[in-house]
């Protein structure tokens, strides 16, 4: 099966939801692609894609120095779909007019669907709930145009030309907040872009092991094993690809949970069930001496980061010749880093915004790059990896050191240790573990007064963090039950030191994100 029978180009002009369009195209079984919307044309065209996604985008796209695109694009026969921005610089293109909104649209909102038989809108009820978040509107329609559906504030929602496979949507039904948003994609690759949806994740595993074949040859690798899923997953792709090639690192850098270090080199080392020439490097007096003063978040990602590498090339040297370095960056890394496509820096991840400019290896191979969280846990299953290792809690890189507000020490790393393996361990008796995608206890660096046993004490808040998502880019807080947070409240307060009160966060990403720092 070959990994791109299908394909849909999303060309992206700078928001920060771009590549959860990918992700929606990928849940149809169709492959994609994202390009800047630099890419020329002709690299568009020789793609013979069956369709192409315009996303949003930051800007106002009648101002001179805006993101745009040749006209020619929408000239090529194949159908164009425009997401907010996108829709309006169709228009903008396409003798329509943009204009100032004089309210401003953002968060929840009732569309009204006007064209019932419009093929975006099959299986899609009259009213339903979606995202918006623009400024600017459509104020008049190009020729040929006719609105499809509209909001109280919004007179063109969504506008279509049939005759030429034209679709412009103004809100974002790539997020999970628009209550039928994966079913207009949906309709979109099936009702007009006509694709046969048959790309599947087993495709995807068997072509990756191939082209890294074909890339190593009879190179050394390198691989980069946290213990994590990303990595893992990354890991053992690798394995059946070079074979004994291949040598994985894992570096204790003193931030993992509780127990972690352990735990990875039992599954993992040379009693395991993998065969991956496991090493394990013990640095946390290195990584806490390089992190000591330190607060800034950026800049503890950055020292880690750098670390990192640092500690992976003294390895490779005692190895012998190293041609690759392996990571398990997956996408959301890589947009919040601001390396996908026109997005801006949200935060720089160990592995991707984290790297520092000298790398001594030939080349870094990242074969989980183009995936998201949900479709890496699939090509694990696909890999044959047990699904208990598949489906454990998501761990950043960086480890507790940005789970911890302010400078990290021992002390700090111990107290939060503590109070995420208490609460990991009631999530998991009150058999929650399944229902919540991430959770875990964080350090603020807020002291306050309390009293205990008749003590005044002067110690740190601790705070608690759980989320619902499915693909990461954006989530709501879990509703935790009342009687399982004040169990792990006073568990974390009665035998962890240096706590003396718990908080629970209930922030929603955006605007938050899933980590705290």
């Amino acid at each position: 099966m070959e990994l791109k029978q299908e394909l849909i180009i999303v060309l992206d002009f700078g928001g920060q939801y771009n590549q959860l369009v990918a992700r929606r195209v990928r849940e149809n079984n169709v492959y994609c692609e994202i390009y800047s919307y630099k890419t020329p044309l002709e690299e568009i065209r020789k793609k013979s894609p069956k369709g192409i996604i315009l996303t949003g985008g930051p800007d106002s796209c009648y101002l001179p120095d805006s993101a745009t695109y040749s006209k020619e694009l929408f000239e090529l026969g194949v159908p164009v779909l425009g997401l907010c921005y996108g829709a309006q610089l169709m228009q903008h293109l396409l003798g329509g007019k943009v204009e100032r909104a004089s309210v401003r649209e953002y968060g929840k909102i009732k569309l009204t669907v006007d064209k019932a038989d419009s093929a975006i809108f099959e299986n899609v009820p009259k009213e339903s709930i979606v995202w918006m978040s623009h400024t600017d509107y459509i104020s008049k329609l190009g020729d040929d145009f006719e609105i499809t559906s509209h909001s109280n504030d919004c007179p063109v929602a969504s506008y279509e030309n049939t005759a030429k496979n034209l679709y412009g949507i103004q809100f974002h039904p790539e997020v999970l907040h628009s209550e039928y948003g994966s079913v207009i994609l949906g309709n979109f690759i099936r009702n007009v872009c006509k694709c046969e949806c048959n790309w599947k994740m087993d495709a995807f595993v068997e072509n990756s092991i191939k082209t890294i074949k074909e890339k190593v040859g009879n190179g050394k690798v390198l691989c980069a094993l946290s213990g994590g899923v990303d990595s893992s997953v990354a890991a053992v792709m690798l394995s059946k690809a070079v074979g004994e090639n291949l040598t994985c690192v894992f570096v204790d850098h003193g931030l993992l949970r509780k127990n972690e270090g352990d735990e990875v080199e039992a599954v993992f080392g040379p009693n395991g069930n993998y065969k991956l020439n496991f090493i394990r490097v013990n640095a946390a007096e290195r990584f806490y001496s390089k992190l000591a003063g330190v607060s800034e978040p950026e800049k503890k990602r950055k020292i880690i980061g750098e670390e990192f590498i640092r500690v992976f090339e003294e390895e490779a040297k005692k190895i012998g010749k190293v041609d690759f370095l392996v990571q398990g960056t997956i996408y959301p890394d890589v947009v919040e880093s601001g390396l996908g496509g026109e997005s801006v820096v949200i935060k720089s991840h160990h592995n991707v915004g984290g790297l520092p400019d000298y790398v001594d290896f030939k080349e870094i191979i990242e074969p989980l790059r183009d995936l998201f969280k949900d479709e890496v846990r699939k090509a694990g299953l696909e890999l044959g990896i047990p699904k208990h290792l598949v489906f454990r809690q998501p761990f950043p890189g960086p480890g507790l050191g940005i789970r911890i507000i302010g400078e990290v020490t021992a002390e700090k790393v111990k107290i939060v240790q503590d109070a995420d393996a208490i609460y990991r361990e009631e999530i998991d008796k009150a058999g929650l573990s399944q229902e919540i995608n991430q959770y875990f206890a964080a350090l603020t660096n807020m002291r306050s007064v309390g009293v205990m046993g008749d003590y005044r004490t002067y110690d740190y808040a601790i705070a608690l963090r759980a989320v619902k998502t499915i693909d990461f880019m954006t989530a709501e807080a879990a509703r935790l039950p009342w009687e399982v947070l004040e169990k792990v409240t006073n568990r974390i307060i009665n035998e962890v030191d240096h706590v003396n009160r718990v908080l629970y966060d209930i922030t929603s990403k955006p605007p938050g994100t899933i980590e705290l720092e």
